[in-house]
């Protein structure tokens, strides 16, 4: 388990000023938040150096990119196993249609966030991914209809 890093007020709110626009200079969130230029420098490289962020990244809009279709893919392994399990995760996270994932309980051991262009490449991403895996037991999938609620790093009361 990962050790928790002990965050004041000003690091929270350098942390939901980043998370809504990373691209913002040291110089606009200093103004925001209340401190100087070089503070909230050393604090951002401190949350970095801490793993608090993890990872400064744009949010893609798929769509656009011709990966128009979303699933949702509910996969329950063969039988687990740390090597097993390990192995698993690294076949999926190598496969750029899946785009996220989650380990989880219950019937379902994981479910995949797939994105792809037409039906024709999720039926070879699951002919290549799940069909042809002896860990994999059954998958399941659902067809995302519309996105209702778009994603939103920026969205409150996810912390």
């Amino acid at each position: 388990m990962r050790e928790t890093v002990a965050l004041d007020d000003f690091d929270r709110r350098l942390l939901d000023l980043v998370r809504r626009d990373n691209l913002q200079p040291a110089r606009v969130l200093a103004d925001k938040v209340g401190l100087s230029e070089s503070a909230v420098s050393r604090r951002l490289r401190r949350l970095r150096e801490e793993g608090v962020i993890v990872a400064d990244v744009a949010v893609i809009d798929e769509a656009r990119l011709a990966r128009a279709l979303t699933m949702h893919v509910l996969v329950e392994m063969e039988r687990e196993g740390t090597g097993v399990l390990d192995a698993l995760i690294d076949s999926l996270t190598a496969r750029p249609e899946v785009q996220a994932a989650w380990y989880v309980t219950g019937e379902t051991d994981f479910v995949l966030y797939v994105r792809v262009p037409t039906m024709e490449a999720y039926e070879v991403f699951t002919r290549e991914v799940l069909n042809d895996d002896a860990r994999v037991r059954a998958f399941k999938t659902l067809i995302s209809i519309r996105e209702v609620l778009p994603f939103d790093p920026a969205r409150r009361g996810l912390r």
